[in-house]
């Protein structure tokens, strides 16, 4: 079943995993997939350091919109291979944790600020959803002045790394619980916790080895000799239809199909694609910092069963932090003995919002002491760092007309471009998203079915309610 010609597939992450997983099953052998690193996993990588503490990439949880993801997953752990966990997240700010989502659990806060929040929701300006609106018009019209300002607005700013006015406000989906206000009242005149809403209220996590184990245990049972690893590519000539590595191998091939970010893959076609050069070099995307920081003795015991927290105030420079060591056990040394607890921390950078990249180790500490999350460095065992320059592909205003041109000018390149920077799309990103798109390419290319997920996002995020 070869007769479509051989592909090769740019990048081991869950989206090339996806394709080269759907090309195995299906029988299909005459592909290649090249990966830069010495591993497969991209971004849904971990890494356990000198000291024997686990860390991902950011904070990653597993839940999915897709029956066939999930069985991919129980392929690569088997069923006893994770842990489930029903989500605690949480609010920092004004000194008090505040259940999430925010909007659903004023009545943490304190007066003042409540009576803010619910004033602002009274007073919305009137509801006017339009194609190309801002978030920041879309925080103003369905959450209020005072939520927006309390929360929506700083909180936004330091995840993103630019204003919510220049994101376009299409990205929400499912991801932003918006407000009913009969709900948030009754919430707070009957003291009611409302923590449930989101596809993630509830999710799994790999017992060992972090997030990259599924990822490592994927590529090893589509077999070694399909991965090309350590190979980066350096040009792609789509006229000849080849590929030059770093190291000067040329390789040839039938489909391409590439998980590359799109700003670096316009920068390798030859002949230059002006077209996809020009505008993927316009796309937005922020820098992510992942800071882990072990900790010895006893983890306290507000932070027990909470899994992440937000954190919209100014006196720390992350935005979110997972408490990972109650992800698994086994993401600390000596699990057994409950001599440490780890905490992961993420910081967004950009042009409009610059992180000093030799101090936030330190202002991370001190954004946890300040927040109350350690109460002394003599806690902090060490840390550890790791800074993906992809972080996050930012749905800016432009970010649609852009990707209306440079996919058309891939496709008369014959260059597919998937994944969560192959796509450009953050609201089909997440390791199901990713997966699933490339599984639907390849049943796109050998099957002739449509693809569904990078072609209708709100389709796809539709489905995770799914009847299991």
């Amino acid at each position: 079943m070869d007769s479509a010609g051989r592909i090769v597939i740019i990048g081991a992450g869950p989206t090339g995993i996806g394709a080269a997983y759907r090309l195995k099953k299906l029988g299909y052998t005459n592909f290649k997939i090249l990966e830069a690193e010495n591993h497969a996993g991209g971004l849904a990588s971990s890494f356990t350091d000198d000291h024997g503490f686990t860390w991902d990439i950011g904070g990653h949880v597993q839940f999915s919109h897709y029956d066939y993801f999930d069985t991919a997953m129980v392929e690569a752990l088997g069923e006893d291979g994770w842990l489930n966990h029903e989500r605690e997240s949480w609010v920092w700010m004004a000194n008090r944790f505040v259940p999430y989502p925010f909007q659903n659990n004023l009545r943490y806060l304190p007066a003042d600020l409540m009576a803010k929040a619910v004033r602002g929701l009274a007073n919305r300006p009137p509801r006017t959803p339009s194609p190309n609106q801002d978030f920041g018009t879309w925080i103003m019209q369905v959450f209020g002045e005072g939520i927006r300002d309390i929360f929506m607005s700083p909180y936004n700013f330091k995840v993103w790394a630019y204003p919510p006015e220049r994101l376009w406000a299409g990205w929400v989906g499912e991801r932003v619980a918006v407000v009913d206000m009969a709900r948030v009242l009754e919430n707070i005149f009957l003291e009611k916790d409302d923590v449930s809403w989101g596809p993630n209220n509830t999710f799994q996590f790999p017992k060992y080895g972090g997030t990259g184990a599924i990822w490592r245990s994927l590529a090893k049972q589509i077999g070694d000799d399909y991965f090309q690893l350590n190979t980066r590519v350096q040009q792609i000539d789509w006229k000849k239809r080849q590929l030059t590595t770093q190291d000067g191998e040329q390789i040839e091939y039938d489909h391409l199909f590439s998980t590359l970010p799109l700003d670096t893959l316009g920068q390798m076609l030859t002949p230059t694609l002006e077209t996809v050069r020009d505008s993927s070099s316009q796309l937005l995307r922020s820098h992510s910092h992942i800071i882990g920081v072990g900790l010895k003795g006893e983890m306290p015991p507000k932070l027990a069963k909470k899994c992440w927290m937000y954190f919209p105030e100014n006196d720390c420079p992350f935005y979110r932090v997972t408490v990972f060591s109650h992800y698994s056990p086994n993401n600390v040394p000596e699990p057994e003995t409950g001599k440490y607890w780890s905490l992961m921390t993420e910081t967004s950078e950009s042009g409009v919002k610059p992180v000093n990249r030799d101090t936030v180790i330190e202002e991370t500490i001190q954004g946890l002491l300040n927040t109350g999350l350690i109460h002394s460095r003599d806690q902090v065992t060490h840390t550890w760092m790791y800074t993906a320059e992809h972080g996050y592909p930012t749905p800016s205003l432009e970010r649609n007309n852009l990707l209306k041109t440079i996919e058309p000018a891939l496709k008369k390149a014959g260059v597919v471009s998937r994944g969560r920077f192959g796509a450009w799309k953050y609201e089909v990103s997440n390791q199901d998203h990713s997966f699933m798109q490339g599984v639907e390419w390849v049943n796109h290319l050998l099957l002739d079915t449509p693809e569904v997920t990078v072609r209708f996002p709100e389709t796809a995020n539709a489905m995770w309610g799914k009847t299991k």
